[in-house]
């Protein structure tokens, strides 16, 4: 079958090829793949040495089952290592069942971008009437961050790179940067690192908490002396770890009922990846980039 494997000699460090048919063992299920998209973080793994030369690419995955712990023909989202491909055999733990009414393609936004701003949200408590600040929101985890605080009744500050990026965007309050926003927040949600960290950091309200999800500027955060010393707030590392299949179903249904927008900012098929992965790195796209593999 086609794959999109990694290859530390082609460009991008990412190249198709045909690989073996996976098979699904015990309590997996194995899936067509309809469509999938593209994280920072898998263009980080290409490069990093995280998967290994010759690996399967990619993480997220929304298709058919056609075999495994599912009936057959069950429409599917879910979370694999190995998911830029034709099939797939994913953990039946972290896949959601998807109805009818909600586009695959969709669906295929929610694993990574989803999963992480619904988990980085609970971990910061109780939202109703706090403020919460999402950096980097006009991405993948940024959208769904700012409308799931907003689920949750928080008062959401929206911080983006540039005017151009904020379309769409329902927030409280939609910022470039954060040199504008004024007074404590109670947590921070942070995609972009460096200096931005260090800036959302220095708004944290006492007890307040901040996740730092991505680090899509590359570059280092440096504190200012004094800056961690004071009342007590947190700083806190974040990663997907776990069975993912509960938070996709809540987060299918909120799709479904319509209360979840999924922004699709580019989409093609998976042979364009390079074009797909350029896109990502150069911020071009709002929303999620989508791969379409079949069907």
């Amino acid at each position: 079958m086609r794959a999109l494997v990694v290859d530390p000699a082609a460009p991008g460090a990412v190249r198709l090829a045909d690989v073996a048919e996976p098979v699904a063992g015990d309590g997996d299920v194995l899936v067509e793949v309809r469509h999938t998209s593209l994280n920072y973080g898998d263009l980080n793994d290409a490069r990093s040495g995280r998967v290994p030369a010759g690996a399967v690419l990619g993480s997220d995955v929304a298709g058919v089952v056609v075999g495994g712990a599912l009936p057959v023909g069950t429409r599917v989202v879910g979370l694999a290592a190995g998911a830029f491909a034709a099939r797939v055999v994913v953990p039946v733990h972290s896949v959601a069942e998807v109805p009818a009414m909600v586009d695959l393609a969709r669906a295929a936004a929610l694993p990574v971008a989803g999963v992480a701003a619904l988990r980085a949200l609970r971990a910061g408590g109780a939202l109703l009437g706090r403020r919460v600040l999402v950096t980097g929101a006009s991405g993948g985890v940024g959208r769904f961050a700012v409308r799931l605080a907003a689920i949750a009744g928080a008062r959401v500050i929206a911080s983006v790179g540039s005017a151009a990026r904020a379309e769409g965007l329902l927030a409280d309050e939609v910022v470039v940067g954060l040199d504008n926003v004024t007074g404590p927040v109670d947590l921070v949600l942070d995609n972009v690192g460096g200096a931005q960290l260090v800036a959302a950091w220095q708004l944290l309200a006492p007890g307040g908490s901040l996740q730092s999800i991505g680090w899509t500027s590359g570059e280092p955060a440096v504190f200012p002396p004094y800056s961690t010393i004071g009342p007590a707030k947190s700083l806190t590392s974040f990663i997907n770890d776990g069975p993912v299949g509960a938070d996709l179903a809540d987060l299918v249904r909120l799709v479904e009922s319509g209360d979840l927008p999924v922004e699709i900012g580019w989409r093609g098929p998976l042979e364009s990846f390079a074009e797909a992965a350029q896109a990502l790195r150069d911020r071009r796209v709002n929303g999620k980039a989508i791969l379409d593999v079949t069907g």
